[in-house]
């Protein structure tokens, strides 16, 4: 996801708590691409005004992960499985790059905070956290491009992840390829060794993996209440 969009959102705040109640929603699959986010309700939900719920929408629609419609409202967005293959070969072109810049200026605090933030990743993996799991996958590649110091690339790669997050979330079909923790070491582990050829060759091995643990297939969504979907969140 793009760290950008959490980081302006005070995460004591109320709108904290609907962006991150939907985004969760969302990525583990209890609400539906399509589904329409009313203001209204989801105010209900959380007890907070419109204008909180705006601000949170405004926040998941920063992460594409919420369409905004001019007089129509929010909805969760819907990525075609087009859209879904022409993301991950973007990623294929341009990470490998990036996780080679990365290794070739890596020093050894910086392999220490990738290594910290995969045992994050592996713990909510390892509770059952998917959305938060992907979340900070999600962050583990914005985290090599921020590293490897270009800042274009790394606003792709921040706007390509945020992308893949819900098209992964949607279409996986293998829970374990989208944190996997021998792909994500590896890489870890090619960085920190100052090693481009091998960090630029696992990282497009791991998308390769990646986009093949998803189900491309046409499927019907299916249908929830925003209260459902959003229950103990």
């Amino acid at each position: 996801m793009s760290s950008g969009t959490a980081a302006t959102m005070h995460p004591t705040s109320r709108g904290a708590a609907v962006y991150s109640g939907v985004r969760d929603a969302i990525l583990r699959h209890a609400l539906a691409p399509g589904t329409k986010l009313a203001e209204d309700e989801l105010g209900g939900i959380y007890g907070v005004s419109r204008t909180i719920v705006r601000s949170a929408l405004q926040g998941l629609a920063a992460d594409r992960l919420v369409i905004l419609e001019p007089n129509r409202g929010a909805f969760v967005a819907k990525p075609s499985t087009r859209e879904a293959r022409e993301v991950f070969e973007a990623r294929a072109l341009l990470e490998p790059k990036v996780a080679a810049l990365a290794a070739e200026v890596a020093k050894p605090g910086d392999a220490a905070r990738l290594r910290a933030h995969l045992e994050e990743e592996h713990a909510a993996t390892r509770a059952g956290k998917d959305g938060e799991a992907l979340v900070l996958s999600a962050k583990f590649h914005i985290g090599i491009a921020e590293l490897a110091g270009h800042s274009i690339y790394t606003e792709f790669v921040r706007d390509l992840c945020s992308r893949s997050s819900l098209i992964i979330a949607l279409y996986w079909k293998r829970r374990d390829t989208t944190c996997e923790s021998h792909a994500h070491n590896a890489l870890v582990e090619a960085i920190a060794g100052n090693r481009p050829q091998d960090a630029a060759e696992l990282m497009t091995s791991h998308l390769v993996d990646l986009l093949s643990g998803l189900d491309l297939s046409q499927r019907p969504p299916g249908k929830t209440s925003l209260a459902e979907a959003l229950r103990g969140a």
